[in-house]
């Protein structure tokens, strides 16, 4: 433990507020909002654009160096509130009334990118036939139902699912229709089966990165099963 303790705080920059840039190699940092240590996949890098304002740098890889705050609306609604960012840039930072709603926006828009990197990939089966044959003799890990998808359809595809996995799979519904369409490059979307494979792990730490923002929940921790997410406000499929 004290070993650990150790390698955790030689990883944090000298200067706690700042990072050494996109081209660190931090394993941990300093959360900005709740001033704890915590690995770097369990926080977003904020830096600030040229215009003075704040801007989510969600894959860590902007210019200049950043502050970073746990992922979730609960502790960027925080760092907003006991003024963080111009703590930590030592400047005035100007932030958007929308800024937390746009940060959760930026993680969707990640997530649907990195389905249509495993589209690309010819990791996803879709619409309902094929997801359904997918499911037959293919290592199905994930399915994938638009947000307006019927519900009949879905349970009897999450059915499928359970029969020819052995068990429950992971399901992913808080993606409309419109999304799914763009993402996969074709049009009328509403159920699709996620193929295994490294475009595949890529969206589903994603979606888990997401639905941490969203709930606040750190249970669902990278390399563990997805949830079954759902848009908010809609119920889950």
């Amino acid at each position: 433990m004290i070993a650990q303790t150790q390698d955790i705080a030689s990883d944090i920059a000298l200067d706690v507020e700042l990072d050494r840039g996109p081209r660190g190699r931090e394993r941990a940092r300093l959360c900005a909002a709740t001033r704890t240590v915590q690995p770097v996949s369990e926080l977003i890098r904020f830096v600030v654009g040229p215009n003075g304002e704040a801007i989510p740098d969600i894959k860590s890889k902007l210019p200049g160096r950043g502050i970073w705050v746990t992922a979730t609306r609960d502790a960027l609604g925080e760092a907003i509130k006991r003024k963080a960012f111009a703590r930590g840039f030592k400047r005035e930072v100007r932030l958007p009334s929308d800024f937390v709603d746009r940060t959760e926006q930026l993680l969707e828009r990640s997530a649907i990118d990195a389905l249509a990197v495993a589209g690309k990939a010819g990791l996803v089966a879709a619409g309902f036939t094929r997801a359904e044959t997918a499911l037959v003799g293919n290592a199905v890990v994930a399915l994938l139902h638009a947000a307006e998808a019927s519900s009949a359809e879905a349970r009897r595809l999450d059915g499928a699912g359970r029969r020819q996995q052995g068990g429950p799979l992971v399901v992913i519904g808080f993606l409309t229709s419109a999304q799914l369409d763009l993402a996969l490059n074709r049009p009328n979307v509403i159920h699709a089966a996620l193929l295994a494979g490294p475009g595949s792990e890529t969206f589903l730490a994603r979606c888990r990165r997401l639905e941490r923002f969203r709930t606040g929940d750190q249970q669902n921790q990278a390399g563990e099963a997805a949830p079954n997410l759902s848009r908010p406000g809609n119920e889950r499929v």
